[in-house]
């Protein structure tokens, strides 16, 4: 989160090299599982894609299980929504000139006692974040999916709920961010309680999408 509540995009320069270097450090971390306390009770994966020519940043959550597997971030249902919602296919997604995706933790966190994704981990972000984006200086847009991304890259500007963050998306898109819910089938009942969200915001994401993928 951003001491002084502002949205900062991307400053610095970096490079390829720096980026593969930053990538392969990322790759071995073992911080959440060598944790003092509540270590993660399996083999650490991280996933993130660093880019040196993307204009669109992913800011997400956590990997969940399927990721934690095949190693490809949002590789299971709620990467399809999030693609349709983007009006992108997975050659576009997973091209890394066109999308940086980094989740707030780049490990499965496990499941609770309720059989939900726990929260990213604590030690991911203030180990890497900061590092990450200023190591992608030519980021124009952050799209900042779910609760804990907005309340990083947001910070005080960030709403009380993710609905009104959201909801107050046009306020945040001047500074280059454009919050999102998370995408997951546990949202489908927020969609339908939100219809403004497909009808305004959804037609101004891919516009913007768009615009900075061509």
């Amino acid at each position: 989160m951003q001491s002084d509540g502002k949205i900062r995009l991307p400053i610095g320069q970096s490079g390829p090299a720096e980026i593969d270097r930053l990538s392969a450090e990322i790759a071995t971390c073992r911080i959440c599982r060598d944790a003092a306390t509540r270590p993660l009770p399996h083999e650490p994966r991280p996933v993130a894609v660093l880019s040196a020519t993307a204009r669109i940043l992913i800011a997400g959550q956590a990997p969940g299980l399927r990721v934690q597997e095949t190693g490809i971030p949002f590789n299971d249902a709620s990467g399809d929504r999030l693609r349709q919602w983007l009006a992108v296919d997975r050659d576009q997604f997973y091209d890394p000139s066109k999308f940086a995706i980094l989740p707030m933790g780049f490990c499965f966190p496990g499941y609770d006692a309720h059989g939900s994704d726990l929260p990213p981990r604590k030690e991911c972000a203030p180990l890497w974040r900061s590092r990450a984006i200023s190591s992608m200086p030519q980021v124009r847009l952050i799209l900042a999916v779910g609760g804990y991304a907005q309340a990083w890259h947001l910070g005080g500007n960030a709403a009380k709920s993710m609905t009104d963050t959201v909801r107050n998306w046009r306020s945040h898109l001047e500074a280059g961010l454009l919050p999102l819910p998370h995408p997951s089938w546990r949202n489908t009942g927020w969609l339908k309680k939100n219809p403004w969200f497909e009808a305004e915001l959804l037609p101004e994401l891919r516009a913007q999408v768009l615009r900075w993928i061509s």
